[in-house]
């Protein structure tokens, strides 16, 4: 099988079902929820899309996104090779509705019918010294996408200075302001650090983590769990309709920064968190992974 088919498998598991520990979190914020509220019902509801659309092999959402991939390649394969690859799944993913087009040009106003167009599907590369290629994917829709926001410390309107108390006060700031715009309960992706694009970048590769795993810089962690909490208490809930839970995670990272910036962008992952991972060692094997 060539690599354009397992791309075309590996999209439509990412479209029609949810990872587990995504899944695990909706279910948990189901069981947090009051009994008889609004929330509880949302809840509901989600949870018995995610089987239908798992049972039916539909997609979750009826935006299925931005088709963003992040590839670890060996020496042994082409960049060119690897990006008409990915062309070509999105081309047949479209056909078969995995996909929905949404590669529209800026410039002409015209969807181009089939998620292929000037950095569509976005691919970040990176060449790494082992044998296999993975691939990561993210299926981020345009409502969370939408209230994704970048931030420059200090930021006066807040009181916010250049620290991690100053990171937190823009965060709240991001979700109060992102209400249930974004398909809430949504994940947050925070990137400290690093330039304006570089920023982005980090905050969005922090949804490859798994939910509520640990981050291995305490400060880092505990920021984390301070945010988390502090954003469920909030009470926007599901869809902006009120409750207990209005994130699934918060995922934070950070990298070095020109003394002179302190930048920190925050992306928001809506409750159809899409993801998927794919391997394929120089056998040929293939592996899915979440």
């Amino acid at each position: 099988m060539e690599l354009k088919q397992h791309l075309v498998e590996m999209i439509r598991r990412a479209s029609t079902d949810l990872p587990p520990d995504v899944e695990a979190r909706l279910e948990k914020a189901l069981r947090d929820s009051n009994s008889g509220s609004t929330e509880e019902s949302v809840f509901k509801v989600i949870l018995e899309n995610v089987k239908l659309a798992r049972e039916n092999s539909t997609p979750i959402c009826q935006d299925t996104g931005h088709v963003i991939f992040y590839v670890n390649y060996p020496a042994t394969m082409r960049e060119s090779d690897i990006r008409k690859a990915i062309e070509e799944a999105a081309v047949v993913s479209t056909e078969k509705n995995y996909l929905r087009p949404n590669a529209v040009d800026p410039v002409s106003g015209k969807n181009s019918g089939n998620n292929v167009g000037i950095n569509a599907p976005f691919v970040t590369y990176h060449q790494w010294d082992k044998p296999e290629v993975e691939f990561k994917l993210m299926l981020k829709g345009g409502g969370s996408e939408n209230v994704g926001t970048q931030y420059k410390l200090p930021f006066v309107e807040l009181n916010a200075g250049r620290d991690f108390e100053g990171v937190r006060r823009l965060v709240i700031d991001a979700v109060r302001k992102a209400q249930g715009f974004g398909c809430a309960p949504g994940t947050i992706g925070v990137g400290i650090g690093g330039d304006r694009g570089a920023s982005y970048l980090l905050s969005k590769k922090n949804f490859f983590r798994k939910m509520e795993s640990e981050n291995p810089i305490p400060e880092l962690n505990e920021l984390e769990n301070q945010l988390e909490r502090e954003l469920n208490s909030l009470g926007i809930g599901p869809m902006g309709f009120g409750g207990n839970t209005t994130v699934l995670d918060v995922f934070v990272s950070a990298q070095h920064r020109h003394p002179a910036t302190y930048y920190v962008a925050i992306s928001y992952m809506c409750w159809a968190f899409r993801r998927k991972t794919m391997t394929i060692n120089e056998k040929g094997e293939v592996h899915y992974g979440n």
